[in-house]
């Protein structure tokens, strides 16, 4: 008696998907199977962000969604029409590298630079994430908006970041060095005293009124 054949897996259509990735609409065919990592590499051209595990464990593949880091590998493109989606190249503004780029390149946050796309996109969530005050395993109360991005903060963070290199404690400073500028620049922004027009119009010499 003959083997039963296994039944044959019939192609299923590419359907119509609009990605807005960096500012721009891709109005890409894809596949409903697609994930939303192949979708940018192999459809929209962005390959910037890597294919390491392919399992969500390495996080080469971390984008922002909507203000929120994932991992692409393991989620369908389909699933983020719509959304608000940022990868490693739409990090710099008009040419002009983001000051968590800058601090990378200053404290050597990279050796091969193959998980650096995603340690960026995931560093750059995390830091938004801490100024809306989200706490995290290692927060003291987790009910209390934390006060200090610690190193141990970065690190509780930043695990879901591997680095084959080994390159933590410089991506670790990388990360507090951009927070450190950024809060340093709030800091300055809100002590600037205030100058009405009236008395930004007044010359400092009275003799030349």
């Amino acid at each position: 008696m003959p083997a039963a054949q296994a039944p044959v897996a019939q192609p299923v259509p590419a359907r119509p998907v609009e990605l807005n990735v960096n500012g721009r609409t891709y109005s890409l065919q894809l596949e409903p199977r697609v994930t939303l990592l192949d979708a940018l590499r192999e459809y929209a051209g962005l390959m910037g962000t890597k294919k390491g595990c392919d399992r969500g464990q390495c996080g080469a593949c971390t984008v922002i969604a909507n203000g929120r880091r994932i991992n692409s590998c393991l989620t369908l493109a389909v699933m983020h029409e719509g959304e608000t989606i940022t990868t490693v190249e739409g990090l710099a503004s008009n040419g002009v590298l983001s000051p968590l780029q800058r601090t990378f390149i200053e404290h050597d946050a990279f050796q091969c630079g193959y998980c650096t796309p995603g340690q960026l996109c995931s560093a750059t969530a995390l830091l938004e994430e801490f100024r809306n005050g989200a706490a995290s395993v290692v927060t003291a109360d987790v009910r209390r908006r934390p006060t200090q991005l610690s190193d141990d903060e970065i690190r509780e963070r930043m695990s879901g970041n591997l680095c084959r290199c080994g390159a933590y404690a410089n991506i670790v400073a990388a990360i507090s060095a951009a927070h450190q500028g950024h809060a340093a620049n709030a800091s300055a922004a809100g002590a600037a005293p205030h100058v009405d027009q009236g008395q930004r119009d007044r010359p400092d010499n009275p003799d030349q009124a």
